[in-house]
């Protein structure tokens, strides 16, 4: 093999690419800038405030249970509560300035206690969504589940509301009708009994407390309520180490802006034959597989050139470390710099024109950047589309990234990774070499 030759192509690659100052540092920049900017979205360093859910109310009922539901969601941390009218709340969600409004009925406490015990007739809680905001109307519709509950059972044991309803129940049940006529109605009336002078109590000693003062008695608080909390722990490296978005944000855009390079070498192959240098080329002692590994490994240099400033910039200013497996690190930057110099030879190989190559290489590759969770993590993506994710290696070499970082994971960690990486590099390359015409 021509060393001479193959050491040659690659400082005159070398060359060209360090030639053209502004393009090397917008192909390091701009991957730094956009990996800041999603990982401050998607948490940055440690616990931030996080943004909270806009939703309006709709109070129709102004009820003592409705305001109490109100004051809760308001009181909660992921939520930002405005109380509006039915036609203003619904013109904010549809012009995206809420994420849901909460419409309560006329009626709606009333209703709620009696359907508590005879489970009739219940109230329907309109929810307006901004169907473009899916994930936080779930979050909202499970807080507003809770708060309910919790104020509804209030009113129900302790209140005016609930001791009528109660002795609706209990009346209904005296009279015996068909509708419930049960073997359980005697444990219920007993129930009912029960829970009848259980709110007198509450109720006097509420009025007991608060008299001989200005202020209203106190709120009971034996509504129901979710009977446990929860603390949430963040898993990650280690127990004292925080979680760093910035870690996840940087593997994504590095895999990314590194796959340019890829695209730029494979371009670059095309133009030679355009502008009438593979002419030149060819008449060098030169044998086609010394040509393609030179440009491979060219590639491949350029890929860890810009894949050592990105994450030194990642280390010293965004305080991304490397956690896990440094040699697993090293093992996964390495197969994906030789997957990325493989590709670049592929598209050569495929393409007809370089401007034609250019867009189909741009198009493929957002896409594979995308499904494989360089943006946003693939657990947000569906079911489906997350198996799909395995089949590219974008999501092999964004995976095996973070497993060495804020995972902190050990080497053997980074054995599929790398693994699936050379098997998309070999197969790339094998499929170049196929294709690959030395003659015009």
């Amino acid at each position: 093999m021509n060393r001479t030759a193959i050491v040659a192509l690659i400082r005159n690659d070398l060359r060209l690419y360090f030639t053209d100052r502004r393009a090397v540092i917008v192909g390091v920049l701009v991957p730094i800038l956009i990996a800041a900017f999603f990982g401050y979205v998607f948490g940055g360093v440690g616990q931030q405030e996080t943004a909270r859910i806009p939703i309006a109310v709709v109070d129709e009922d102004q009820s003592a249970v409705t305001r109490a539901i109100a004051a809760d969601l308001a009181a909660d941390k992921l939520l930002q509560v405005t109380g509006l009218a039915r036609a203003q709340a619904q013109e904010q969600v549809r012009s995206g300035k809420q994420n849901a409004a909460a419409v309560f009925p006329r009626g709606f406490a009333e209703q709620t206690t009696r359907a508590l015990f005879s489970g009739r007739d219940k109230p329907r809680v309109e929810l307006l969504v901004d169907p473009s905001q899916a994930t936080g109307a779930r979050v909202i519709e499970g807080l507003l589940a809770q708060y309910s509950m919790q104020e509804i059972s209030r009113e129900a044991f302790t209140g005016e509301t609930g001791i009528k309803s109660i002795d609706e129940e209990l009346s209904r049940l005296e009279r015996g009708d068909a509708q419930t006529a049960a073997a359980g109605n005697a444990d219920l009336k007993a129930f009912l009994q029960s829970a009848r002078r259980l709110a007198e109590r509450q109720r006097a000693d509420g009025a007991g407390a608060g008299a001989g003062t200005d202020a209203a008695p106190a709120q009971s608080g034996f509504g129901l309520s979710i009977p446990y909390t929860v603390a949430s722990t963040e898993v990650t490296a280690r127990d004292d180490v925080p979680y760093n978005g910035y870690a996840h944000s940087f593997a994504g855009m590095s895999v990314q802006f590194i796959l340019f390079a890829g695209i730029d070498a494979g371009i670059l192959l095309l133009l030679t034959r355009q502008r009438g240098i593979w002419l030149r080329l060819r008449s060098a002692p030169l044998r086609r597989s010394e040509f393609m590994v030179a440009r491979a490994l060219a590639t491949a240099l350029i890929s860890a050139f810009q894949f050592v400033v990105i994450y030194l910039a990642a280390v010293l200013i965004f305080g991304v470390r490397i956690q896990g497996s440094v040699s697993g690190f090293v093992a996964v930057a390495v197969a994906f710099c030789l997957l990325n110099a493989a590709f670049g030879l592929l598209l050569a190989t495929l393409g007809r024109s370089a401007a034609t190559t250019r867009g189909i290489a741009i198009m493929a590759m957002l896409l594979m950047v995308m499904v494989g969770g360089a943006w946003v993590p693939a657990f947000v993506f569906p079911r489906w589309l997350q198996a799909a994710s395995l089949y590219t290696p974008t999501r092999w070499a964004v995976d095996g990234l973070d497993a060495m970082t804020w995972r902190g994971l050990p080497l053997h960690a980074a054995w599929a990774p790398v693994a699936v990486l050379l098997l998309s590099a070999a197969l790339c390359l094998v499929i170049a070499i196929a294709r690959f015409r030395w003659e015009e």
